[in-house]
C-alpha cells in the first residue's frame, strides 16, 4: 500500500472514532480534528490514494490554472471541461478575488521562483492566498491559503497550511496538487523535490460522507503501491507546463467513491 493511503486512512479512521461532531456554517454536522498532519518524502514516492480514484489530471488542470494561468474566471476551466468551482461561481462567471487573482495581484510566483533560483536560503519564501483586504470579495475564503519553502541540500521543500479540510473530497485532491507543485518548481530552479508537509487545522468528515469513509477503510489491506509521477524534462519555464506535461505512471487504484460536498 502506498504511504499516502496508510497515513491517509490512519487520520481518517481517527476521526471518526474521536472526532468532535458539531455544526458549522454548511448547515450538515462534521466530526473534527483538529492539527493532523502528514509528511511525504517526494523523491521516494509520489502521494496520491489508491484505496479510491482521485481525478489527478482534473487536479493538475485546477492546479495550473490558479498558479500558472492565475485566473478566476471559471469559464476558463469550462474548457477544459473542469466543473469544480461551478458551485462557487459568482454573476460576471469569476470567483472574484480568490485564489488565481490573489497570486496574479501579489506577482507571487515569479517572486518565488526568483528566490528560489537566486537567495535559495531566504526564510520568507511563500505563496500567501490570505490577502485580508480581498477575502470578502472572493467566492470562498482559501482553503489551502498559505506554501511556506526551503531549500535544503538541493532539495525543495514545502509546506502547505489548509485551514479547512473536507478529508473525503477535498485533502486528498489538495495533496495530490500540491505535491505536483513542488515537483514544477523543482524541475524550473534545477532542484530535487524534497520533503511535502500537509498541515489541516480543521480535517473533517460530514455525516453524510461516512459510509464512504468506511467503504475505503475496508480496502485498507487492498491497495496498491504508489504510482510514478512524470513531468516533461523539456520544460524549463514554469508558464510553459500544460496538463499534457505533467502525467501519473501506473496508477492502480480501487473505483471512485460517490460522496457529497457540502456547500
Amino acid at each position: 500500500m502506498s504511504t499516502y493511503d496508510d497515513k491517509y486512512l490512519s487520520i481518517a479512521k481517527d476521526i471518526l472514532e474521536n472526532g468532535y461532531f458539531d455544526t458549522n456554517r454548511t448547515g450538515i454536522s462534521t466530526y473534527k480534528l483538529p492539527h493532523q498532519i502528514m509528511q511525504f518524502n517526494l523523491e521516494k514516492e509520489f502521494p496520491i490514494l489508491t484505496t479510491k480514484f482521485v481525478a489527478f489530471k482534473t487536479a493538475v488542470k485546477e492546479l495550473l490554472w490558479i498558479f500558472k494561468d492565475q485566473s478566476n474566471d471559471v469559464n476558463d476551466l469550462h474548457k477544459q471541461n473542469v466543473k469544480i468551482w461551478d458551485e462557487w461561481m459568482m454573476d460576471d462567471g469569476t470567483i472574484g478575488t480568490s485564489y488565481g487573482w490573489v497570486v496574479k495581484k501579489f506577482n507571487q510566483i515569479d517572486k518565488l521562483i526568483d528566490s528560489l533560483k537566486n537567495n535559495p536560503q531566504d526564510r520568507r519564501m511563500m505563496l500567501n492566498l490570505w490577502q485580508i483586504s480581498y477575502l470578502d470579495t472572493g467566492a470562498l475564503y482559501p482553503c489551502c491559503w498559505c506554501t511556506m519553502w526551503d531549500v535544503t541540500d538541493g532539495r525543495l521543500n514545502c509546506m502547505l497550511v489548509q485551514r479547512s479540510g473536507d478529508w473525503p473530497l477535498g485533502v486528498p485532491f489538495n495533496t495530490t496538487q500540491y505535491a505536483v507543485l513542488v515537483h514544477l518548481l523543482a524541475q524550473v530552479t534545477g532542484l530535487k523535490p524534497g520533503l511535502f508537509t500537509h498541515v489541516i487545522n480543521n480535517a473533517h468528515i460530514y455525516e453524510n460522507q461516512v459510509e464512504g469513509i468506511k467503504t475505503q477503510l475496508e480496502r485498507k489491506d487492498d491497495g496498491f503501491d504508489a504510482p510514478k509521477l512524470w513531468i516533461n524534462p523539456e520544460i524549463k519555464d514554469f508558464y510553459d507546463f500544460t496538463p499534457d506535461d505533467i502525467k501519473l505512471e501506473d496508477y492502480k487504484h480501487h473505483e471512485s467513491i460517490k460522496m457529497p460536498v457540502s456547500v
